[in-house]
């Protein structure tokens, strides 16, 4: 086995030629002579490949209290806890055991949006979780961007440069990443990519050698979701086009397969990983574009779990779909057959294994572990090396901030509605910005990234806060009009893209029907019991990332008179703090009138 290596200048493929089995033969002679004939050549077999997938592992280092949903011993959904990286790495070990020739690959977001102990450490540390696991080639996803690419190509290539307000190598000199980041659509001022657009590993010797070729990438997309000052210099283009301009080029470099690793992805209405009932997704068009050649797509971003067989490839045979969910709670297990005498895949089939971890208490109720899945231990050297950076950060995280009433989660199934927390979060922002005059203060949903669930007592830690706002945003305060208002509800809510209802702050109420055309869906919007007025001026209140235009809310751009503020963690602390224990706020401040 030959380990994997970046694209090269393209190449003619390689000529590969069948054995010829030798004849018999007696020789021509009066005297009888014993025959001579050589043993015969075994037939070429097809070759299992094994793909080990991973996406969206968002520095997971310890088991993340939080459950897999899957069909039970009756068939009835339970939730199985899952994740954690020494865990992780063990389910990947027990699947390279089943298949000789294998690799580890990922579809992005490996880093950022962390748990505390991996993103004070600037996400060294679960790059060296992904290093211990064998992992060989991730494409790069939107949340790799988060800290700018001068910094990704610091985990990349290691050292320990200070491109943050957090420092660098804190426990380690850090080495970088022994896999390749893959990124065939992120493209600089000079055209070329950031990094390789493919890359290609190869299996067995003679008759039997096969390889396997990866193009990696982004979502188009990544300017919405990324702050735009960590994104300068870099254009990202249409992702099909960039897939299909790899297949070629990875057949001439000798591929018997091709293997997308994609950070875009899906959902479905199933309550079993394995399954592709309902699905969609903003994969589907992309998947609907790519030319003949591709076997296998392995996807992310939605934080979704399927496998599925995904119309045809453009040769008649399908494309194989897979995603594993969220925080390392699965690993899919891929088996690819490859005839090398005809250099195609022959079948191909996966199984998104659950990396059932520790059961675990909170305030919503216990998940114990089950039998119905294995339960995995977790790997000592990675549990080790783990164990050194949760000590590290331990202090900061568990330090009490404050109290809370009771649990607070964003609200619908999609978590696109904030919920009480949502509600919560905005409350805070808009406390944290009154210095700037703050009358209004919306936060997005996308951007909580966790529940919080207090202690018996309603103790709320550091480390809980900053699961739930992990980007150090600042609060950024600006003049907008009541139409702009209204605007920028409806930013969320309109057919471009991903909808979300921003969650107001206290005072501001809307309602909305989706039955509307778009931009035309808030229904009413009113301050403190009063109608917004379309040509008053409200000093309104966003993180940074929204108030530059991401995910969609353009019109935040348009606002005047901008002040930038305090971090929004911080000021969620000190709302937390500010009082003997905050009441988490039940009311619908923003309320769908077509359900």
């Amino acid at each position: 086995m030959t380990s994997p290596r970046p694209l090269r200048a393209p190449l003619r493929a390689p000529v590969r030629t069948l054995p010829l089995v030798a004849l018999a033969f007696t020789a021509a002679c009066a005297a009888p002579q014993a025959s001579r004939q050589t043993a015969p050549v075994a037939a070429v077999s097809p070759v299992e490949v094994g793909i080990i997938a991973i996406n969206d592992f968002h520095g997971a280092l310890e088991p993340p209290k939080a459950s897999v949903d899957a069909p039970g011993p009756d068939g009835k959904p339970i939730a199985v806890p899952a994740g954690g990286g020494a865990w992780l790495a063990s389910a990947v070990d027990s699947i390279k055991a089943k298949h000789p020739n294998n690799v580890v690959v990922a579809a992005g977001d490996l880093t950022s949006a962390s748990q505390l102990a991996s993103s004070l450490h600037l996400d060294e540390p679960a790059v060296g979780v992904m290093n211990r696991i064998g992992l060989e080639f991730n494409a790069v996803g939107n949340h790799e961007f988060d800290r700018g690419p001068t910094e990704l190509l610091r985990l990349q290539n290691g050292g320990c440069e200070k491109n943050t307000r957090l420092q660098p190598c804190q426990l380690e000199q850090f080495k970088g990443a022994t896999y390749k980041y893959l990124a065939a659509a992120t493209y600089k001022a000079d055209g070329t990519t950031l990094f390789p657009a493919t890359g290609l590993k190869t299996f067995g010797s003679g008759a039997n050698r096969v390889t396997v070729g990866f193009v990696g990438l982004s979502l188009k997309t990544v300017p919405l979701l990324v702050s735009p000052n960590q994104l300068k210099g870099l254009t990202f283009g249409d992702e099909a086009e960039a897939i299909n301009r790899a297949i070629p080029v990875l057949k001439a470099e000798g591929a018997d397969a091709v293997v997308v690793l994609i950070h875009q992805g899906g959902t479905t209405t199933a309550k079993d990983p394995d399954s592709c009932e309902g699905f969609t997704g903003d994969i589907k068009p992309i998947l609907d574009r790519l030319n003949p050649g591709v076997d296998l797509v392995v996807s992310g971003h939605t934080h979704w779990q399927y496998v599925c067989q995904y119309g045809q490839s453009g040769d008649g045979s399908p494309i194989l779909l897979t995603s594993g969910g969220v925080y390392g709670k699965l690993v899919t297990d891929i088996t690819l057959t490859i005839d090398p005498a005809t250099h195609k895949v022959v079948a191909k089939k996966a199984h998104n294994v659950i990396v059932q971890s520790p059961g675990y208490a909170s305030a919503r109720g216990d998940v114990p572990n089950t039998t119905a899945y294995p339960q995995f231990q977790p790997r000592a050297d990675v549990a080790e090396y783990v164990a050194g950076y949760v000590k590290d950060a331990k202090g900061l995280i568990e330090r009490p901030v404050g109290k809370l009433s009771g649990p607070a989660a964003k609200g619908g199934s999609e978590g696109n509605t904030g919920g009480d927390l949502g509600n919560l979060i905005a409350d805070s922002q808009l406390a944290g910005a009154k210095p700037a005059g703050s009358q209004i203060a919306f936060t997005n949903p996308f951007g909580i990234r966790a529940p919080i669930d207090p202690a018996a007592d309603g103790t709320v830690t550091f480390g809980q806060v900053y699961a739930v706002e992990p980007f150090n945003n600042e609060l950024v305060t600006m003049t907008l009009t009541g139409e702009q208002v209204r605007a920028v509800i409806e930013d969320g809510l309109d057919d471009d893209g991903a909808k979300q209802v921003l969650s107001p702050s206290s005072g501001l109420k809307f309602t909305y029907d989706m039955r509307r055309p778009s931009r035309s869906r808030v229904v009413s919007l009113t301050l403190n019991g009063k109608p917004v007025d379309p040509a008053a001026k409200y000093r309104v209140t966003a993180v940074n990332f929204l108030a530059e235009g991401g995910d969609g809310f353009a019109t935040f751009k348009q606002g005047t008179d901008v002040e930038r503020g305090m971090i929004d963690n911080e000021a969620f602390q000190e709302w937390l703090a500010a009082v003997p224990v905050r009441q988490v706020p039940k009311e619908n401040r923003a309320v769908r009138l077509d359900k």
